[in-house]
C-alpha cells in the first residue's frame, strides 16, 4: 500500500508533539529534598554524648550523596539550626555543598531556623539562596578559642596532674599561656578569621572589605542580615521550598524530608536540640574540654 506524503508528515508532526508534551510534563515534575542540619558542628571524631551527634561532614556528605543519586530530586533545601562549632568541620561541610552544586547542577537553598550563626552561617554561604525568618539570629562571623584551667579544681579534689612533654608548647592550654603562646594563638585565630571572611566574600559575592565591616562577631536578625546582603529573602521553610522548586525548574513537586540516621536516642537529642543535661555554658565547655575540645578555635 502506497503511503501518501501528507500521512508521513502528519505522523512526524504528531510524534514531535507527543515528545514535546511528554518532556514538558516531565520537566515540570520532581522532588525537593529537605535536609535537616541541627546542632553543634563537629568533626566525626568529636561527636559525643553531649552533642547528640551534631552536624558532621560525614552526615552532610551522606545526605548529599543520596540527593545526587536520586534523579527525581531537582533541588535541595538545607534546614539549618546551629550556633556553629568546629572551624575545620564547617569548612569541610561548606566544601561538600559547593562540590554538590558543581557536580549535579541541582540548586541548594538554605532555610534558617532560630539560629544559624558563626559556623552555622559558614555552611550556608555557598547555597544559591539563603532564606531566614525575620527573627532568625545569624551572622556572628568570627573565631573564638577558650582555655579552661583546672588546677584549682584538682586541688579541691585532692588530685595532681603531672605532664611529660616533648616540644616547648605541647602543654599549651593546660597551664596559663605565656606571652609568646598568646601570640601563637592570636596568629592562628587571625588566620582562621581571614579564611572565614574569604569564604563569605566568595559565597555571597561580596568584597572582602565589605565582609570585614560585618565580621565583628556580632549577631544579626534575619531582617538586618537581608539589608546587609548576608541572606537573600525573608520567609519560613515553605518559602525556601517554593524557591528551591522554582530554581530547580519544577512546578509540580513532592517534598521529601530526609531523616536523621543513627540511634533513636541520638535522633531524639538532635531533633530536640537540647543537651543531655541542663548545664551552664561554663559547665558545658568544661565537659567538652574533657572530650578533647580544649583550646580548639571554632566558628
Amino acid at each position: 500500500m502506497k503511503i501518501k506524503r501528507w500521512q508521513i508528515v502528519f505522523t512526524i508532526l504528531l510524534a514531535l508533539i507527543l515528545v514535546v508534551s511528554f518532556n514538558g510534563c516531565a520537566g515540570g515534575r520532581g522532588k525537593v529534598a529537605v535536609i535537616p542540619l541541627n546542632g553543634t558542628i563537629v568533626g566525626t571524631s568529636q561527636g559525643g554524648l553531649l552533642t547528640g551527634g551534631g552536624i558532621t561532614p560525614s552526615l552532610v556528605r551522606n545526605y548529599l550523596t543520596k540527593a545526587k543519586a536520586d534523579a527525581s530530586v531537582k533541588a535541595v533545601v538545607l534546614r539549618i539550626e546551629s550556633p556553629g562549632g568546629s572551624a575545620a568541620a564547617s569548612q569541610e561541610i561548606a566544601n561538600e555543598i559547593h562540590r554538590f552544586k558543581e557536580e549535579t547542577g541541582k540548586p541548594v537553598v538554605v532555610s534558617m531556623g532560630d539560629v544559624a550563626a558563626s559556623g552555622g552561617y559558614y555552611i550556608s554561604v555557598y547555597a544559591d539562596k539563603i532564606v531566614a525568618n525575620p527573627a532568625t539570629l545569624t551572622g556572628s562571623i568570627g573565631v573564638i578559642s577558650e582555655f579552661i584551667y583546672i588546677e584549682g579544681l584538682l586541688e579541691k579534689l585532692g588530685l595532681e596532674m603531672e605532664v611529660v612533654k616533648a616540644g616547648e608548647h605541647k602543654d599549651m592550654g593546660i597551664r596559663p599561656l605565656t606571652d609568646e603562646e598568646q601570640q601563637i594563638m592570636q596568629a592562628i585565630t587571625d588566620d582562621l578569621y581571614e579564611q572565614f571572611v574569604g569564604a563569605v566574600a566568595e559565597g555571597r559575592n561580596l568584597t572582602v572589605g565589605k565582609v570585614k565591616t560585618l565580621a565583628t562577631g556580632q549577631l544579626y536578625t534575619g531582617g538586618q542580615a537581608l539589608d546587609l546582603g548576608l541572606i537573600d529573602e525573608l520567609g519560613d521553610l515553605d518559602t525556601a521550598i517554593e524557591l528551591a522548586a522554582e530554581l530547580g525548574g519544577v512546578t509540580t513537586f513532592k517534598v521529601e524530608e530526609y531523616r536523621i540516621p543513627g540511634s533513636w536516642w541520638g535522633s531524639l537529642l538532635q531533633q530536640a536540640q537540647l543537651p543531655l543535661l541542663p548545664l551552664s555554658q561554663d559547665e558545658f565547655l568544661f565537659l567538652r574540654m574533657l572530650e578533647g575540645w580544649q583550646a580548639m578555635p571554632r566558628y
